[in-house]
């Protein structure tokens, strides 16, 4: 697998999501980790400077450009993650690593946790770099993704429906926390990635050639527009 990855994004109404998902059923596998529906829920917290330098760097396109979120799965806290996310000429990379929920909390409390005695070289990194940067926690997003794989190119097809968005960051960890709407009503993201190459018979069955491209990031939007009424906070 390649370090870097390319990643398209989509942005499709509710017409286009229902034919395009019948048609990824039709040729790819579902993801192992995915429930009996076929989908499952994603909730991060994003992190950015005092200054917003994420999310003008987003705003202008800049390239390269990083951005840090903690993560975790249909409302499970026993698995946290901690990500960040790097875009370099178009394509990107994820890093992870595992934090506890004593460490999430400290992170939504605007701290960077102290390194523990088994830390790992890839946390303390990590850490290091959102406490040069002054990283403090600023949105919550949250959605219901669909995906679905293939082997040959290490394909990852996903629909990403529901998307919202809540400033409670003191919430995060609760099953329920107030949440707003960031697209409009049937519209969801569909996102391709690949590592070497795109099998032909997959761009051509989703035909992706018809979609418009976008440059869509959740995080951005969320940030840009809140319950205040397209006020960034």
């Amino acid at each position: 697998m390649t370090e870097y990855r390319h990643e398209y994004k989509y942005r499709i109404d509710a017409r286009q999501r229902a034919v395009l998902r019948l048609r990824a059923q039709g040729i790819l596998e579902r993801d192992v980790h995915a429930g009996t529906d076929g989908a499952y829920l994603i909730r991060s917290l994003y992190f950015d400077s005092p200054e917003d330098d994420c999310f003008y760097e987003n705003e202008n396109g800049d390239d390269p450009r990083e951005k840090y979120r903690i993560r975790f799965y249909n409302c499970d806290t026993s698995r946290i993650s901690l990500e960040c996310k790097a875009k370099s000429r178009g394509m990107t990379k994820k890093t992870a690593c595992p934090v506890t929920p004593d460490q999430c909390r400290q992170f939504m409390a605007g701290e960077i946790p102290k390194p523990e005695r088994e830390i790992s070289i890839k946390q303390e990194a990590m850490f290091t770099q959102m406490r040069l940067k002054s990283l403090r926690p600023v949105v919550i997003v949250q959605y219901i993704r669909a995906p679905f794989v293939c082997d040959a190119g290490n394909v990852r097809v996903t629909f990403d429906d529901d998307i919202v968005s809540s400033n409670d960051i003191a919430g995060f960890l609760q099953p329920e926390i107030p949440l707003r709407c960031v697209l409009g009503t049937g519209e969801s993201i569909l996102e391709v990635k690949w590592d070497e190459f795109l099998p032909s018979y997959i761009k051509d069955r989703l035909a992706l050639d018809s979609l418009q491209w976008t440059s869509f990031s959740k995080y951005y939007l969320c940030r840009k527009y809140n319950c205040y009424g397209g006020v960034r906070v």
